[in-house]
């Protein structure tokens, strides 16, 4: 499409005029990668058409909710039935206990689970009730983690050990922040230290599992058993923010992928969105009965939402966990997932890029050097003008993959074998021009 007949190019002029930078949410803007952003007209299975009428294959799937794909039949079938019921009651239904049901039948590390309206809320009410069940004030994160933009999440590490956060956003007071212990992560040295520090006032330490903010970072077996032993020696609770990973990298999130290394692991308290709303604005967090009985109306920490559990969103998240249980689904998601990493990684070794790549069920990540990365430090060497020209590359042949250097991509049950073969052919071209 040329300047003159794209029409996502007035769009984004008209969005600039009246939304900040143009868009809802920062990275769809295309500032880090430049260019104009596509305006997303409609979506089925692994693909969605611009306001050209151009069609892609989606690696993105709304960040990883759209599991089954856009449009699938069965989750269709659920919204629409739910809509015609009512949109909201600001009272309970019965289809919020089926799904917080459904829920716990699935993660055997929760008693209780409390349903909210996006992964942001559900990490600060996460936060909010360690504090109160442990009456403590200070929480460890790891750099390059991201779990929403509530202000005390919004931090970054400083320049020595267990220095606490400076704030990465304007309008964080350094009072807000002051709580917020920043780690290396995957850097068991510097854990073991801050907890040695600290470790009385420290209320929970939060973490992705993997990260998918550092676009896909493992946390190593040995890290996380030691953030397990620490947070238990210590009396703080271990937080697990599945936001990305939940019901998207296996069926019981990557804390089961764990607890296959790690005998007996699990959390104290997770964090769930996006597949479990199915597309919709639902999101959770949940624990053992003990933690969970703090929340009022049981206990004394606060937590509310006019639209938590809303009757529509409880239908589409249902109706996908019903589907992802299937027998055979991740099975055969995580084959096309590996298809795809494994033709990318052919692509670039056989044109001399440098490339690694990892993926665990639907999630994956790749990085424009030759070794994966451990940490948010070795995350920030990667090649972000060469990955600029990979991005526009694919956009021209129809691939649409995170337009930022740090994010994951997802696969979907509704990705072909020819999908993923159209996509590493177009990879290959691209390659022989980096």
């Amino acid at each position: 499409m040329t300047q003159n007949t794209d029409l996502n190019v007035p769009l984004f002029e008209r969005a600039k005029a009246v939304i900040p930078g143009g868009v809802n949410s920062p990275v769809r803007a295309f500032r880090a990668v430049g260019g104009t952003p596509r305006f997303v007209q409609r979506a089925q299975g692994a693909y969605f058409w611009d306001a050209n009428g151009q069609r892609f294959i989606d690696y993105i799937g709304s960040w990883g909710p759209m599991i089954l794909g856009h449009g699938h039949p069965a989750v269709l079938e659920a919204v629409q039935k739910a809509a015609l019921e009512g949109f909201s009651f600001g009272a309970p239904t019965e289809r919020e206990v089926e799904l917080a049901e459904e829920i716990l039948s699935i993660v055997p590390s929760m008693d209780m689970v409390r349903l909210v309206s996006s992964g942001t809320e559900a990490g600060m009410s996460a936060i909010r009730l360690a504090r109160g069940a442990t009456g403590r004030s200070k929480i460890i994160k790891f750099e390059g983690c991201y779990h929403g933009h509530a202000d005390a999440l919004l931090v970054k590490a400083g320049s020595g050990l267990a220095t606490f956060g400076n704030a990465t956003s304007a309008g964080v007071p350094p009072e807000v922040v002051q709580h917020t212990l920043v780690l290396e992560y995957n850097n068991v040295q510097q854990l073991e230290e801050a907890f040695a520090l600290h470790g009385k006032e420290v209320a929970c330490l939060m973490i992705e599992p993997i990260a998918g903010n550092m676009n896909f970072v493992r946390a190593s077996v040995e890290f996380t058993r030691r953030c397990r032993e620490l947070c238990t020696q210590y009396g703080a609770l271990l937080v697990y923010d599945e936001v990305m990973t939940g019901f998207r990298v296996a069926l019981g999130g990557a804390q089961s992928v764990y607890a296959k290394a790690i005998p007996g692991f699990e959390p104290d308290i997770t964090v769930m969105g996006k597949v479990i709303g199915g597309g919709m604005p639902l999101a959770a967090f949940g624990g053992k009965r003990a933690i969970m009985e703090h929340l009022a109306p049981l206990g004394g920490v606060y937590q509310a939402g006019t639209l938590s559990g809303n009757p529509v969103a409880t239908a589409c998240g249902l109706a996908t966990l019903r589907e992802i249980r299937k027998p055979g689904f991740y099975e055969a998601l995580s084959a096309s997932t590996r298809s795809l990493v494994q033709g990318l990684k052919a692509a670039a070794d056989a044109e001399g890029v440098p490339f690694s790549v990892d993926s665990e069920g639907g999630m994956f990540g790749f990085f424009l050097m030759p070794e994966l990365p451990q940490n948010y430090p070795q995350v920030m060497r990667t090649d972000g003008a060469r990955f600029n020209q990979l991005f526009h590359g694919l956009l021209d042949r129809s691939v649409y993959i995170a337009p930022a250097l740090y994010e994951a991509g997802f696969v979907s049950a509704a990705h072909t074998a020819a999908d993923i073969e159209a996509t590493v052919a177009a990879a290959r071209e691209v390659f022989k021009s980096l």
